[in-house]
């Protein structure tokens, strides 16, 4: 510790703490960087596929969660290794892009490391490593898309469409009801999807959740659910033709910004401080009703004086509603958000056909739902469950399927599951490996036994002899010329993924070999970490 004078001959303290870091360098940090992110992947191994297990994550708090997620599981992990880490943001960033395969892309990142570390212990340098890696997969993705079909989803009652949902719900907790959950995906999404531009908003979808029942009971509803009811229990329950007054400001008087005493000396005084209030509440109503509002939605809450006056003048009001469904509201009726009273007009009023009150189960918990809606059409899919674990898990597996479907429509080409599209790009860049005569040609190599590393892992979750299944799909794959053999997860007797009806999007495929790709290639060019004693 030293003492030192800035320009002004004010003094400061420099610490030195440069003793209490420790330094890594050359081989030590590479092989500390991949150690670590392996370690990230091998936790997910489990989790991929079909009969993948499920991670149950404890939060400081004290909150269960029960996923086999990936972007969910390294999300919940609390991980301190800044290496490790970029495992996390690539998951993160295969589920804000494609929003499913987010195991699949950290189990090929561990496993592509798990191969440069044999690479770096031949003395192989990193960044021809790297070269090799790049190579590789552009020849993947050239193969996928030469193996890729293109699918009609508007063939057999969309169909296309339901099965590749049942094959994302297929790993998750609600893989009982796939069917069912997936013709309530599709039907969502072809509800808010503009087909001629291959668009989909998924704001327009919201996803409610409800503990109570079982996920059978999980239905779609064509309009917006949210869970408030009217503010006070003798207003009316249903309110048809709705025109809707969508307020950001509270049914109360004005409040001085500054601080202020009012000193009532007499009851008369007190008499005109309580007329002045009433008159406050009564111009509200009265601005409201004016604009030809029958239904008041307030971001904020109002007191009883207020509630027993909009019951009074017939004006049905629902207080506490969150921003993002005011802002949804907004979006679906055509209504206005007004922020002041004095902005109420008719042309700032939303339309609906209908706004009425549902009531749930025994425990006198009700909803609104808004239908009809004026501008577009938005729907919610209400999601029950027995708890609030599965509850949520069912919401995570519905939004990945909602992706698939968004990602279909967008792009209707298709790659098989099973492990199929992996062993097919292996075969091939192994073929091209033949053609490399630079130092490169081990990286290759590598790479395809990394993409054989999906398959194996599927085979090994599901009670196979992974070396066994492998080796069989890969003859096979060979010998017939047909990329669509894979592992038979499911022990249906047929490895031809195309006869299980299992698929994903071409695109998801690619993101996740690319994605893969670049992050090893990130950890392999760090050649020094500086870092402190505890790291």
């Amino acid at each position: 510790m030293s003492l030192a004078f800035d320009d002004y001959g004010r003094p400061y303290i420099i610490l030195r703490d440069q003793g209490q870091k420790k330094r890594m360098k050359g081989l030590e940090a590479y092989k500390s960087n991949i150690l670590a992110a392996k370690a990230v992947a091998n936790t997910l191994q489990s989790s991929l596929g079909p009969k993948g297990m499920d991670k149950m994550l404890v939060s400081p708090d004290g909150d269960v969660s029960v996923t086999n997620d990936g972007a969910t599981i390294v999300e919940k992990m609390e991980i301190q290794h800044p290496t490790a880490k970029l495992l996390v943001e690539l998951s993160q960033s295969q589920d804000a892009e494609i929003g499913d395969g987010t195991t699949g892309v950290v189990v090929l990142a561990g496993k592509l490391l798990e191969q440069a570390l044999t690479l770096l212990d031949k003395g192989i340098h990193p960044l021809k490593i790297s070269d090799g890696f790049d190579r590789a997969c552009d020849v993947a993705i050239k193969h996928l898309e030469s193996i890729a079909e293109e699918i009609d989803i508007q063939a057999n009652d969309h169909e296309a469409l339901i099965q590749a949902a049942c094959t994302a719900l297929g790993s998750k907790v609600v893989s009982k009801r796939k069917r069912e959950l997936g013709k309530i995906a599709v039907t969502a999404v072809l509800d808010v999807a503009d087909l001629k531009r291959k668009d989909v908003n998924l704001d327009l979808i919201k996803i409610q959740t409800k503990t109570g029942g079982s996920v059978e009971d999980t239905r779609l509803i064509s309009g917006i659910l949210i869970d408030k009811d009217m503010s006070h229990p003798q207003m009316q329950k249903e309110v048809k033709d709705a025109k809707i007054c969508l307020l950001t400001c509270p049914f109360e008087p004005p409040k001085p910004k500054t601080k202020h005493n009012i000193n009532i000396s007499s009851a008369e005084d007190y008499k005109k401080l309580y007329q002045q209030e009433q008159q406050y509440f009564v111009e509200m109503v009265k601005l409201v009703k004016d604009s030809g509002a029958n239904i008041a939605l307030c971001q904020w809450g109002f007191d009883d004086e207020a509630n027993h006056l909009l019951l009074q003048n017939d004006l049905p009001a629902v207080r506490w509603v969150s921003g993002t469904d005011v802002e949804l509201i907004a979006m679906a009726t055509g209504a206005r958000i007004i922020p002041r009273f004095q902005e109420i007009t008719p042309e700032k009023l939303g339309k609906a056909g209908c706004i009425k009150e549902v009531q749930f189960g025994t425990s006198n918990e009700r909803m609104l739902v808004i239908e009809n809606c004026q501008c577009t059409k938005a729907v919610t899919i209400l999601i029950r469950g027995g708890s609030q674990m599965i509850v949520d898990e069912a919401k995570r597996s519905i939004h990945d399927a909602i992706c698939v479907i968004r990602n279909l429509i967008k792009d209707n080409r298709i790659v098989y599951g099973g492990g199929s599209a992996e062993l097919a790009c292996a075969l091939q860049v192994l073929q091209y490996a033949d053609e490399v005569s630079s130092v490169e040609q081990y990286a290759v190599r590598s790479f395809a036994d990394a993409l054989e590393g999906i398959p194996c892992c599927l085979a090994d979750n599901c009670g196979l002899n992974p070396i066994t299944s492998v080796a069989q799909a890969k003859s096979r794959q060979l010998t017939e010329k047909n990329p669509r053999i894979g592992i038979d997860c499911m022990e249906l007797g047929t490895s031809d993924m195309k006869e299980q009806k299992i698929y994903e999007t071409l695109s998801s495929k690619k993101q996740q070999i690319q994605l893969a790709t670049q992050v090893v290639k990130m950890i392999l060019k760090i050649d020094d970490v500086i870092a402190p004693d505890d790291y």
